[in-house]
């Protein structure tokens, strides 16, 4: 499995942030976020921060359901890999709404 540091990377290329971007959605300067993401020692709180930035949660997963969780996750990406939007409401336009993929969402 990834180190965290890696997944906190992996997770904010994947919504297609720039380390520039954790600035103004967690409140601490891209050299900061550039140096935790790159070799930091995090603290718990700047932990939460980075996560609610990343849309994510931190979780503590005993290591005997680890398999059962990494399961699950895997037959959800399977399913949320399944067209379920039409092409019409994937393709609206900006006038349409001003505010899509500001906080690069892909919805």
């Amino acid at each position: 499995m990834n180190s965290l540091l890696e997944q906190i990377k992996k997770r904010r290329i994947a919504l297609e942030l720039k380390q520039h971007d954790m600035m103004l959605r967690i409140g601490i300067s891209r050299q900061q976020y550039q140096r935790l993401e790159s070799k930091g020692n995090p603290r718990l709180d700047t932990l939460e921060l980075i996560a609610k930035g990343l849309k994510s949660e931190l979780l503590l997963i005993p290591q005997e359901k680890l398999n059962a969780v990494l399961n699950v996750l895997a037959e959800e990406s399977k399913a949320s890999n399944t067209p379920s939007q039409s092409a019409k409401e994937k393709n609206k336009s900006l006038t349409d709404d001003p505010w899509q993929g500001l906080l690069g969402e892909n919805e």
